[in-house]
């Protein structure tokens, strides 16, 4: 299987919301291996990684994310993938 990751960070009411549990649910459902975390500026901000397809569409969650969040801006980059093996909440 050829892995790949990305780095991404998640800008708007996104921390109280349920953002890193919803996050880290759909990650898993996704087969992906990563972390997500609340930044102190007000950002989440995760690494993901696994195949191509299922980054793709763990980016298109977090551009819209739980019910309650308010989505203004998501940046994903290419990462180096770290082999981890499972998807948690940091």
């Amino acid at each position: 299987m050829n892995v790949e990751a990305r780095h991404i960070v998640i800008e708007g009411r996104v921390q109280g919301v349920f953002f890193r549990a919803s996050a880290e649910a759909r990650a898993r459902e996704l087969g992906l291996a990563g972390w997500v975390r609340n930044r102190d500026d007000g950002r989440v901000e995760a690494h993901a990684e696994g195949p191509q397809a299922s980054l793709l569409e763990f980016v298109e969650w977090c551009r819209q994310g739980p019910p309650a969040a308010q989505v203004t801006r998501v940046v994903a980059q290419p990462a180096r993938p770290q082999g981890l093996q499972s998807f948690s909440i940091r």
